[in-house]
């Protein structure tokens, strides 16, 4: 397997494992939203795998654009913006390392190397890019995502897309992210992951434990534009003392995280922590890539 198919394969592969964990609040196996179903983030999925692939030879705005309009293709509703907006970056600073070797003791040093470019890349986006991130956002037409009176997403932006990310980080989590180096993908999530998967040796419950440290630290920005930033924080809260009662490491945690999936269910899906499953996926494409070039295998999201 070359670099552009690990790396587009572990873009598709933390969208399928995202998706198939049991994450409280989200769309999982067991449950499907009004507007969107479990099948819709798997034919998400595999959608975005050529627009990742080919993210060394176009900007980023062009490979969100891309992925966006390939997956609204196959699905009718916003299943994956949040996902491609973080992956983009991420997967041109992979390229841009020539494809180093996680192997070893030398594994951090790789990935701190992946967020060195990374930074650079975020410093070098272009209005073009913006423009055709814009346009991405258009048609991908997210929920609860308000108007700016500066860089409306229904203009025609006239600053870079870290401009405008700078001017959003206030109220989305994913903006932050740009404009921080993508601090809590590579500082929460994905040691918190990898540390998880090693222990629990289950992919999905692992990224289920991460799901749960990156949401107690950081509180969701979806839930806030839906229901205000206390609700927000509460959630937090809670995702914190699931924690506290082992999360998915104990019988204990499992039954509170259980409860804690019924609490953040209603009708109108407004306590729903979106952008905490995109920010855990982000984190999942490093730690699935990583295993791929360790192992020159495809790793397995089941055991046994």
């Amino acid at each position: 397997m070359n670099l552009a198919q690990s790396i587009g394969q572990a873009a598709q592969l933390a969208c399928i494992l995202e998706v198939v964990s049991p994450k409280p609040g989200n769309v999982n196996r067991q449950h499907d939203f009004d507007d969107t179903r479990y099948e819709d983030f798997l034919l998400s999925a595999i959608s975005i795998g050529p627009a990742i692939q080919s993210a060394a030879r176009q900007g980023v705005g062009q490979t969100i654009w891309k992925a966006i309009r390939a997956t609204r293709q196959l699905v009718a509703s916003n299943t994956n913006l949040g996902i491609v907006l973080l992956l983009a970056p991420i997967a041109k600073a992979c390229f841009q390392t020539n494809g180093v070797k996680f192997k070893g003791p030398g594994a951090e040093a790789c990935v701190h190397r992946i967020r060195r470019e990374l930074s650079l890349i975020l410093a070098n986006l272009t209005v073009q890019d913006a423009r055709h991130a814009y346009r991405a956002i258009r048609l991908a037409a997210p929920g609860a995502l308000g108007r700016s009176g500066e860089a409306d997403i229904e203009q025609e932006p006239c600053i870079t897309l870290l401009q405008a990310m700078q001017l959003a980080k206030d109220r989305d989590t994913i903006a932050r992210e740009y404009t921080t180096g993508f601090e809590i993908t590579f500082e929460i999530g994905y040691p918190a992951l990898k540390q998880a998967w090693e222990s629990q040796n289950d992919p999905r419950m692992a990224l289920v434990q991460a799901y749960l440290a990156t949401l107690a630290r950081v509180p969701d920005t979806l839930i806030a534009r839906k229901r205000g930033s206390e609700t927000a924080r509460r959630v937090s809260g809670r995702a914190e003392e699931v924690l506290a009662a082992g999360g998915v490491f104990s019988a204990e945690g499992r039954q509170a995280i259980a409860a804690f999936d019924l609490e953040l269910r209603d009708a109108s899906h407004s306590l729903n922590p979106g952008t905490t499953a995109d920010l855990t996926t982000a984190a999942a494409f490093l730690v699935l890539l990583e295993r791929f070039q360790s192992q020159n295998l495809s790793p397995r999201l089941t055991e046994g």
